[in-house]
């Protein structure tokens, strides 16, 4: 083994490159920007996941230090973020369940260990080089799911609009319980409620200098201040401890492992799909690469920051990023800039976070989720491919309608069976020659191109695996019939064949020995070397005879003239 290909270079560097002393002011300006628009979505956050708010304000200090120093790129920034609050909460419910009876179970602390977990799972794809997995969740299931989770999240703020206990899953069920609970509806929360989310939707179209989130907290607090609003029964987020986090390691003992291994895989994930989107999005803007196995390390080491210092799952934060970018922030200096801020507000602050009414957090909640619903996106998949927009429509119903970590297997597996259904069945063409012109054409796209009499040439797009065999060999077989009575030869261009496996080689075996009979040679031109050592180690090589198989399509065809 190369020693060196598992060398780790500490990646400060990359996050402080082409740094200049003069550039701190920018870097202290973004990172003031950077905490006071992360501070609203730190505390709201976590109540989609049934979170004290502290462990939002937690997710956002320790692992901006940690990826500050690990991670690659000089301007991104981690954090909280909805869709994987969603999965979190999903998986905070199975674990949860699957507890033993009596149990008391800690939710802070399985949202921690999640975080570990999620962070060990970083750290593994980065060892096995699984930077694809980035794009294992195509953009079109991440648009659906995210549609659906959005819709879970909107669901999830009846109750703190209208101050009234909703106990029903799902999309419709917790309307129809608050449609038997209208009486209990506390007006005052929902109109307050109503007036920040309008405040939110006028910040966005105005484009006021100062981000929504922020001026809803503010301005809540200070509504809260003046007209005692929790004395007025409004429910207000409540003592937050003053202190910093303290470093320990969650305890795992008597909790359900395979649960705990299911859900963290689940949540990296989705966390990591988004996360990558977020990176190359802003790194294109940016003018900078995106290697995904070198951000495995750095959101590795922000979510094992974040389970050790009591927090849960963090993933690149495009709003935070975008704030940076919007600044001048230049590198990682911003990360810890913000991080002190957030610091400096937990210690000295704590009084006046505590009179935040929870219907304003609620309201922030209800217009992040409205964001992630990006309808444009659905409609520009609708006019490229009408497949990929039912595949999108797939992820997005499984967390509206079998909840969001059911949805996530929803999104696996709309994504597998998307790229079978590609692989399935690759294309085929047959090909001929055009007089006076070097080469074969598919003879579907140049109408002068012919057929060679007795000499048939097909183009297979694509590799010969198990579950596409039977499909390829009836396409051969349907080829062979159409076939004209004189043709003596039929050679499979291989140039588009990449593998071939053994079921494959089976059936091409069998296919030879079939054509035969019918007076027919098969023959093989263009093999990789990979496909061709499969074929000779399965004596297929040696049925269709080594003198049929070609280095490439003008050998064949000088062949044929000369056997003809």
């Amino acid at each position: 083994m190369d020693s060196g290909r598992w060398t780790f270079h500490l990646p400060v560097p990359a996050g402080l490159s082409g740094y200049q002393p003069g550039g701190i002011r920018h870097d202290v300006s973004a990172g003031l920007a950077v905490a006071a628009v992360g501070l609203p979505s730190a505390i709201a956050y976590p109540a989609i996941a049934g979170l004290p708010p502290e462990t939002g304000i937690y997710a956002s200090i320790a692992p901006l230090v940690a990826y500050a120093f690990f991670g690659p790129s000089r301007q991104l920034i981690v954090g909280p973020d909805a869709a994987t609050m969603t999965v979190l909460a999903a998986t905070l419910v199975a674990v949860t369940a699957s507890a033993p009876a009596g149990l008391a179970v800690d939710r802070t602390a399985i949202a921690a260990i999640l975080a570990l977990g999620v962070g060990l799972c970083c750290v593994a794809a980065w060892v096995l080089r699984l930077g694809v997995l980035a794009t294992f969740l195509s953009r079109p299931i991440l648009t659906g799911f995210f549609i659906g989770v959005s819709f879970s999240i909107l669901v999830g703020q009846i109750g703190r609009f209208t101050g009234v206990d909703i106990d029903a899953d799902g999309l419709l069920r917790p309307v129809l319980e608050l449609l038997r609970k209208a009486g209990s509806i506390h007006w005052p929360s929902l109109v307050l409620a109503l007036g920040m989310f309008g405040v939110l939707q006028v910040a966005r179209i105005m484009r006021f200098p100062v981000p929504g989130p922020v001026l809803v907290v503010v301005l809540s607090a200070i509504l809260s201040a003046v007209f005692d609003l929790e004395g007025r029964g409004i429910a207000v987020v409540g003592d937050i401890p003053t202190g910093l986090p303290s470093l320990t390691l969650p305890r795992i003992a008597d909790l359900p492992l395979q649960t705990l291994a299911l859900g963290s895989a689940a949540i990296f994930l989705v966390s990591y799909g988004a996360g990558i989107i977020t990176a190359r999005s802003f790194g294109a803007m940016a003018g900078y690469p995106v290697d995904p196995n070198r951000e495995l390390i750095g959101f590795g080491a922000a979510n094992i920051a974040a389970g050790l210092f009591g927090a849960f799952p963090v993933t690149a934060s495009d709003s935070r990023t975008a704030v940076n970018l919007t600044v001048g922030g230049r590198s990682q200096a911003t990360s810890i800039v913000a991080a002190a801020t957030l610091i400096a507000t937990l210690l000295f602050l704590g009084p006046a976070l505590r009179i935040i009414p929870i219907p304003a957090l609620g309201a922030i909640l209800a217009a992040t989720a409205i964001n992630l619903i990006d309808l444009a996106a659905l409609r520009q998949i609708w006019r490229i491919s009408r497949m990929e927009f039912v595949f999108a429509l797939i992820a997005m119903w499984g967390p509206i309608g079998l909840g969001v970590l059911n949805g996530v297997v929803i999104a696996i597996g709309a994504t597998l069976a998307y790229v079978l259904r590609k692989l399935m069945r690759p294309r085929d063409a047959m090909l001929g020659r055009v007089p006076g012109r070097d080469g074969f054409y598919k003879l579907h796209r140049t109408p002068e191109a012919r057929q060679a009499p007795g000499l048939a040439v097909c183009l297979i797009q694509g590799s010969l695996l198990f579950f596409n065999t039977d499909y390829i060999a009836t396409r051969l077989r349907s080829i062979a019939d159409a076939l004209p009575a004189d043709t003596h030869w039929l050679v499979i261009d291989a140039s588009a064949i990449s593998q071939i496996d053994s079921s494959a080689a089976e059936m091409l075996g069998e296919l030879c020995d079939e054509l035969r009979g019918r007076g027919i040679r098969l023959g093989l031109a263009e093999l990789h070397a990979e496909a061709r050592g499969m074929l000779h180690r399965a004596g297929v090589i040696e049925r269709i005879g080594p003198a049929m198989v070609f280095d490439n399509l003008e050998d064949a065809s000088r062949a044929f003239d000369v056997q003809a």
